[in-house]
Parts: structure tokens; C-alpha cells; sequence
């Protein structure tokens, strides 16, 4: 009889456990591992340790603890090793995370291949410290190993020289979906997805399944949350708002670009987006309402309200300044705008001008006038010529008056034209 360093959880699943004297004490049905880390340091890695084993015997199942388990395998079968096994309530294990009832077979997030992948197996390793889960497996291999033909198959392909591929996701790069059925949070994990681009994070949720997307997406702070939700497709940035609370749901829309939110908010029914209007801040939700007033296909259903303008007689350090404050986001930093007192276009500055000038120059001197501008209420259409002849990041939108309302973002145009957005 070997004993086993490492084995994966399949394997050990159903086998007979033993106490120390060689005694029958029942069938593996499940695993509890602790959520908390070994180190409270960070840095250290996350290996959940096995804390208790769930027992079937004569068709009860109970928790025990152990002072140490080993596993072992003998005539082709694995047993499991308990020593001084001792019974404990089922309450007393709600912190922990049962390995099959939780993890195997379940959607998780792979935070270094930025996907949703599916756990077929669970590693785990035993050392005088303990038992401990390591690392799941999201290969092929795991998959055939839990049907119990992956050592035929292994033969047969290396005959002909075919790799099967195992594929493993240590602990510490993964994060579990729904952290509300697991009862338990896997904090270092978790923390993790806010450092993925929010490209990514729709992608991953684009992946999950209805539930899940909405608890995933839940747990994210609202600016996050909001540069997320731009990502997302239309049906699936309804989905999102639809099964939130509507005062999280208001929250989000506050933090998007106003355009965004408007073009979300017409894809809802009616009602609810008046009920989502009504929620949101009074100066947030005018905006929006204005740029849900315009045709669809016209330049003003597109445009972003959020721009910046000055007067031009202040001088560039005073700009830069104000920049500093504000801390913008970088679209709104395509163009910067210079209006007369009545808030119509005189001009526009380049950053490039703003960065290369001596601090103290008036930006009359650096601003080009007569800047090329589109009416709000143009077609859609006629931004693409625009866009071909003169190269710009984005285009102000004026009124028929010439008062600044906004601009168009290059990236807002090219989506539409290409049919991704509603106004094609």
C-alpha cells in the first residue's frame, strides 16, 4: 500500500474511510477546507487547509474532525485515513468551503486567462502542516480522469504521440462566481477581478450564466461597475440593470458618460426607466433626459455632455490646473474647448499644445479658431466624411446658435457605423 502526497479529490470521492485502528467508519461524500489564509500577510499564498470530512455510513451523513488524515492506495483502490476522528455539528462547519459542493464542476473566474472556465477536479497535497487544496483542474485531463478513462486514453494517444492536456489554476488566481451560495468570500480572489480592464470583465460576464452575472457584476464598486457596464452588449447591459436594485441600478447609470446612459436607458421599457431617472441625481438625470429628446440617427443622440471649456484669456497653468482637479477621463481629454461668456464655441486646445507652452501664456495664444463642428440635430451620417477628411479624435457639437452642447467621440461614431449601436 502507497501512501499518497499528493491526489486529486475525484479519486478519494466515495472511497472507505478508516480510523487509526484499521476500523470502517463510513464513505467520503465531501470535504471542508477553511476560506482563511494561513498568513494574514497578502503576500502569502492561498491554499485553503482541510478542516473536517463529511461521513456517509448506514445513510447518515456527519462532519468529523481528525487530528491528521492521510490518503493511500492499494490493489488499484484509494482509501482515506482518518486518525482520532471526532464528531462535530454541521454549524460549526458553515465557514468552510465544501470542495464538491462548491468548486467541482462550478463556473469560476481564471484571473490570469481573464475567462470563465469549469472545474473538473480539485488538487490536493499533504504535508506535516496538514492537508491542503492547491491548485483545480480545468483541463481535458481532469474531465476524463473523473470518468475513469484517462489512463487508457494516455496510453493509446502517446502511441501515436498525442499529448492529452492537463491544465491547472492554482488557488490564489482564481475567484469563485457566487459567493452568496458558497456563504463564504474569497477575499484575495475577489479582490482581483477589479484589477482586470473592464474589456475583460464584460467578457467574463458575457460568459456566466443569468445569476450569476448579476452577483458577479454586484459585488463591484459603482465606478467600476460603470466603466463595465459601457462593455457590455445592449441585451446584456438590460439584463444587468433589470435585476438590480434600483438604487444600485441608479447609482451605476450616474457614473457612466451621459450618452451611455441614455442609449441604456432606451432599450428599457418605459417605465422603468422613468423609475431609473427619477432615482438618479437631479443634475445627472436632466442630462440624460435631454439627450433621450433627440432623434435617433442624429448627431445629439451620440454626443458626450461631459466636455471641457474655459474662457480664453486665463493661462495654460491655470488649465493644467483645473485638470489636475478634475481628473478626467481620458475621452474627455480629445478636445478642450474655449467659449465666449454665452457658452458658444470659439475654439478648441490640444493637450500637445497645453504640455509643450510656457505656463504663464494666455491660451488665446495657442487656441485654433473656427473649429470644424457639427449641429446636434445632424444626421449620424455626416460624421463619417468628418471624421475620414480631417482625422479627429472627436468633434463639438453645437447648437444652431453655435453654444456648445458637447462632443462626438471617434470611438462612439466608428461602433455605430459598424452596427453595433442602436442608431443603425
Amino acid at each position: 500500500m502507497i501512501s499518497k502526497t499528493t491526489f486529486f479529490f475525484s479519486r478519494i470521492v466515495g472511497c472507505k474511510v478508516y480510523d487509526g485502528n484499521n476500523s470502517f467508519i463510513g464513505r467520503l461524500v465531501d470535504i471542508a477546507v477553511s476560506t482563511e489564509h494561513l498568513n494574514p500577510d497578502d503576500n502569502e499564498p492561498f491554499r485553503p487547509k482541510v478542516k473536517a470530512i463529511l461521513i456517509k455510513k448506514s445513510g447518515k451523513e456527519n462532519f468529523f474532525k481528525f487530528s491528521s488524515i492521510y490518503v493511500a492506495k492499494g490493489n488499484g483502490r484509494y482509501m482515506v485515513y482518518c486518525n482520532e476522528p471526532k464528531f462535530i455539528a454541521k454549524k460549526e462547519t458553515k465557514e468552510n468551503l465544501l470542495l464538491k459542493e462548491s468548486i467541482l464542476d462550478q463556473q469560476i473566474v481564471d484571473i490570469n486567462g481573464r475567462k470563465v472556465v469549469r472545474v473538473n477536479d480539485i488538487r490536493l497535497v499533504t504535508i506535516s502542516e496538514g492537508v491542503f487544496a492547491i491548485a483545480v483542474d480545468v483541463g481535458v485531463e481532469g474531465l476524463l480522469r473523473r470518468i475513469g478513462i484517462v489512463k487508457p486514453l494516455k496510453f493509446i494517444f502517446s502511441l501515436i504521440r498525442i499529448h492529452i492536456p492537463a491544465e491547472f489554476i492554482l488557488f490564489d488566481d482564481i475567484a469563485a462566481i457566487d459567493h452568496t451560495n458558497l456563504s463564504i468570500k474569497l477575499s484575495k480572489a475577489s479582490s482581483k477581478l477589479h484589477t482586470l480592464h473592464p474589456s475583460d470583465l464584460a467578457d467574463i460576464i458575457e460568459e456566466l450564466g443569468k445569476v450569476s452575472k448579476t452577483t458577479v457584476f454586484s459585488a463591484l464598486n459603482e465606478e467600476k461597475a460603470a466603466d463595465v457596464l459601457e462593455e457590455l452588449e445592449p441585451h446584456e447591459q438590460v439584463h444587468i440593470i433589470e435585476n438590480m436594485t434600483l438604487e444600485k441600478a441608479a447609482d451605476v447609470l450616474e457614473k457612466m458618460p451621459a450618452n451611455e446612459a441614455a442609449d441604456l436607458l432606451d432599450e428599457l421599457e418605459v417605465e422603468k426607466a422613468e423609475m431609473l431617472l427619477g432615482e438618479m441625481e437631479k443634475e445627472s438625470s436632466k442630462e440624460v433626459r435631454e439627450l433621450l429628446e433627440y432623434p435617433d440617427k442624429s448627431v445629439g443622440s451620440l454626443m458626450n455632455t461631459e466636455v471641457l471649456s474655459f474662457s480664453e484669456n486665463i493661462t495654460i497653468d491655470e488649465v493644467l490646473n483645473k485638470l489636475r482637479i478634475q481628473k478626467p477621463d481620458m475621452e474627455v481629454l480629445y478636445n478642450l474647448f474655449v467659449v465666449d461668456k454665452n457658452e458658444k464655441l470659439i475654439a478648441t486646445i490640444s493637450l500637445r499644445d497645453l504640455v509643450i507652452s510656457q505656463p504663464q501664456t494666455p491660451i488665446h495664444e495657442i487656441m485654433k479658431r473656427d473649429p470644424i463642428s457639427v449641429y446636434d440635430y445632424d444626421e449620424v451620417d455626416s460624421l463619417a466624411e468628418i471624421i475620414s477628411k480631417y482625422n479627429m479624435l472627436a468633434i463639438p457639437v453645437t447648437d444652431k446658435e453655435n453654444k456648445l452642447e458637447g462632443m462626438v467621440v471617434i470611438d462612439d461614431v466608428v461602433e455605430d457605423l459598424i452596427g453595433k449601436r442602436r442608431t443603425v
